[in-house]
């Protein structure tokens, strides 16, 4: 019997799901969950509807505990599955609107941008201590992070705790792979692909079906204006750079200087009637802020239709089942590069073939990435190494070095633009990253430049009216 814990299994579906899923599997059908979240009312409403799974599905030796001390929950335990949101919707709201009155126009600002930057920074620290007590409790178990902004907390994580299995969990890859297997109108259990990257921009490198190489017809894909309006960004990405990306469109939009330009750009590349990501706080509001979650909650508790406890496509269950049984996976994760790619640095966090067995989690050397590619995850990697070392040395000029150097911001602003964007923000935000002590980026001038035909016109942002 696996001990499972789940750290942050108060949210409306991710614990429920992935309990699902870990029970699917006859051979994880008797594990044992402890769940974890400082929100009592969510976490005894997640527990119910995990009983119920439980109860629907006849797994007659699994059993569900929760509490609010994750330390009582992590003795013991095998596996550990943190999805954590640090602060809730307020300082999201904060994070999108203050950048936007500097004009830089954010999509879900939870990887890159300020929106990635100042989740960084707020929740690294956090998912630091949860390792320490993993380190201290628990420490031959198996850390499984789905916590965005994903690359920069795992590399933050994992230069902590090196000494600890860790590996960051998203969707985007066997989803990008099965989108594109629906495209070319083929069964994905007959494609044979090969992606790696870094989280949220990861590339097929290889895409074959029954051997024969698909990259030339997807490639041909990306001119067909049924799916170029439906998929955007990436359909510029693979027509300009040759391979497919992952993450959506909306993700793509913002990591990079090209198409959240003006309000001409967002127009052509971000119609939001189209792939409705162009929401902002609305968005947001509903992802994050949602006033029903208290009675959607408690439908799913009671609700008299069956549950669908058919396995879904996470990749935390298939880790569990194969260590536990010896049966092969190869997933694709979040680890130290090492190595792995050979064009990255080394002590970054890349987006590999990982593969999985009794032995536990083996990553996988995939060799170089096209040069291209490879230029295009490196602006993101300096934005991250910034982010994270201001976490690390408790620095507030390195949070303004890090919104200085992300392209979005580049694109929209002056640097004086960008420090005061990032004081107002810090501001803002000194509540939620007591690591930084309150503290401000340097009291440097801030002076805007103004280039009129005749003259330039120095402006201190102090005396506009």
């Amino acid at each position: 019997m696996a001990k499972v814990v789940i750290i942050g299994a108060g949210s409306q579906v991710f614990a429920g799901t992935l309990t699902r899923d870990i029970l699917a599997y006859e051979a994880t059908s008797d594990t044992e969950f402890g769940y974890v979240d400082i929100n009592a009312t969510k976490l005894e409403l997640a527990e119910q509807y995990a009983q119920r799974i439980i109860r629907e599905g006849n797994y007659a030796n699994a059993s569900v505990t929760s509490t609010t001390d994750r330390r009582e929950a992590l003795k013991g335990a095998d596996y550990v599955i943190i999805s954590i949101l640090v602060g809730g919707y307020a300082p999201i709201e904060t994070e999108i609107d203050i950048p936007m009155k500097y004009g830089i126009n954010q999509c879900i600002g939870d990887t890159l941008t300020p929106g990635g930057i100042m989740r960084c920074l707020r929740t690294l620290p956090e998912l630091v201590a949860i390792g320490d007590d993993i380190a201290e409790l628990c420490p031959n178990a198996t850390v499984m992070n789905y916590t965005n902004p994903m690359s920069m907390l795992s590399w933050g994580f994992m230069d902590a705790h090196p000494e600890l299995s860790y590996v960051g969990l998203c969707h985007s890859v066997q989803g990008t792979a099965g989108e594109w297997a629906k495209r070319l109108n083929v069964d994905i259990s007959d494609v044979n692909y090969e992606c790696a990257g870094i989280n949220h921009q990861a590339w097929l490198t290889r895409y074959e079906v029954n051997g024969e190489d698909q990259l030339p017809a997807i490639r041909e894909l990306a001119f067909d204006p049924a799916i170029w309006s439906g998929d955007s960004t990436r359909m510029e990405y693979l027509k300009h750079f040759g391979y497919p990306v992952t993450e959506s469109s909306g993700h793509g939009s913002e990591y990079n200087w090209w198409f959240r330009k003006d309000d001409e750009t967002i127009e052509r590349y971000c119609d939001s009637s189209v792939t409705r990501w162009n929401g902002l706080s609305g968005y947001i509001k509903r992802l994050y802020d949602n006033p029903d979650w208290l009675e959607k909650m408690q439908k799913r508790v009671s609700d008299e239709k069956p549950l669908n406890l058919e396995r879904g496509r996470e990749y935390g269950s298939q880790i569990i089942h194969a260590m536990e049984t010896g049966q092969v996976e190869v997933i694709h994760g979040t680890v130290k590069n090492h190595g792995l790619i050979d064009n990255l640095p080394p002590d970054v966090a890349v987006e590999v073939p990982v593969h999985v067995d009794k032995n536990g989690l083996q990553p996988m050397h995939v060799g170089a990435l096209p040069t291209q590619l490879a230029a295009i995850n490196r602006a993101q990697l300096l934005v991250q190494e910034l982010a994270v070392r201001a976490v690390q040395e408790k620095d507030p000029e390195r949070v303004f070095q890090a919104m200085a150097m992300d392209p979005l911001c580049a694109m929209s602003c002056t640097l004086d633009q960008i420090r005061a964007m990032t004081r107002e923000l810090m501001a803002a935000h000194r509540e939620y990253i007591p690591i930084l002590d309150g503290g401000l980026p340097a009291d440097q001038k801030v002076m805007y430049t103004e280039r009129t035909k005749d003259a330039e016109i120095h402006i201190d942002p102090g005396e506009e009216g």
